[in-house]
């Protein structure tokens, strides 16, 4: 039996954990046609189907299976001894990974600038969408990771908490005189909720609040954007939510205090299984940057932090 190359278990791997063969020749820049080839080099060379493609979508057979965990640890021996050559360890090649949109204005551009000087010949694709979007993008193997507001329930996922993020109610100046005498349930009654579209992961405290002070909302304005979101709340649109300090910020109206919203619990997700030295380099750098209190696109700068004699880092 002829010895299998390493792009040959490369394009088997990725043929493994993306939805389409389509995707996994995106992933690693290469045809589907080419993408076959070495598929079908690799199944020459071991003598059995990796794949049964008599259905629609291509499926691993018992052997493909079988055989998929040795291959990864061939890649990940490959990827070490391309790393020893260097003077320091470093991470190479493309990751193309997910966000919120709240992560987006927040912390991923401190992260990205701070991977790029310690991996510079890694290319960073950060894709921007709404966390149902990404966990579907991760599972079919679109993205290498995501960071997204919660624990996946999907089993062909893993998460790891990397962080929370606090909100406040804010009402514009304009109906701070309502606000003072209202509670949050009231205004709700008699104004719209400007809030973010069902699949954020923002919607998850935002029912369970719902449900716990037996609100009901009269109508909702939906937005994808949080910068939308704040400016049509300033716009005295309607009531909403905000991360926390955005409304001193924007010189808003912080209502509901004694009722506040539970923190929203980020995770770093990615597949189960996917054991490349990629996405632990990146568990390694992300939750150490991940910080909701800092949005640099509305100028929001995070609360200075008192320093005591004595005390160590964490």
């Amino acid at each position: 039996m002829a010895l299998p190359s390493v792009k040959q278990l490369e394009a088997f791997w990725w043929a493994a954990h993306c939805a389409n063969f389509a995707t996994a020749a995106e992933r690693i820049h290469l045809s589907i046609s080419a993408l076959s080839k070495r598929l079908s080099e690799l199944e020459s060379a071991i003598g059995q189907p990796l794949f049964d493609r008599s259905r629609q979508k291509a499926v691993l057979t018992d052997v493909g299976r079988r055989l998929l965990p040795a291959a990864l640890q061939v890649l990940d021996a490959a990827a070490v001894f391309e790393r020893s050559g260097a003077d320091t360890p470093t991470l190479r090649g493309h990751c193309r990974f997910g966000v919120g949109d709240l992560s987006a204005l927040t912390w991923l551009p401190a992260m990205v600038a701070r991977v790029r000087a310690a991996h510079p010949e890694l290319v960073l694709e950060p894709y921007v969408n709404v966390g149902g979007v990404l966990e579907q993008r991760l599972a079919d193997g679109e993205l290498d990771f995501a960071v997204i507001a919660g624990l996946s329930p999907r089993s062909e996922l893993v998460s790891r908490s990397v962080g929370n993020a606090r909100f406040e109610w804010a009402v514009a100046p304009a109906l701070a005189g309502q606000a003072r005498n209202a509670k949050v349930t009231d205004l709700l009654r008699r104004h719209p909720l400007v809030t973010l579209p069902s699949g954020a992961g923002t919607m998850r405290l935002l029912d369970d609040w719902l449900l716990t002070h037996k609100a009901t909302v009269a109508q909702r304005i939906v937005c994808n954007s949080w910068v939308a979101v704040a400016g049509m709340i300033g716009a005295g649109v309607g009531v909403g939510f905000l991360p926390a300090g955005w409304a001193n910020h924007l010189k808003l109206h912080r209502i509901g205090v004694r009722s506040p919203l539970a923190p929203l619990q980020y995770a770093f997700q990615w597949r189960r299984g996917d054991a490349r030295g990629l996405i632990a380099g990146m568990q390694a750098i992300v939750p150490s940057t991940v910080d909701f209190t800092y949005a640099p696109c509305i100028g929001a700068a995070p609360p200075r932090k008192k320093r005591m004699l004595g005390a160590t880092r964490q």
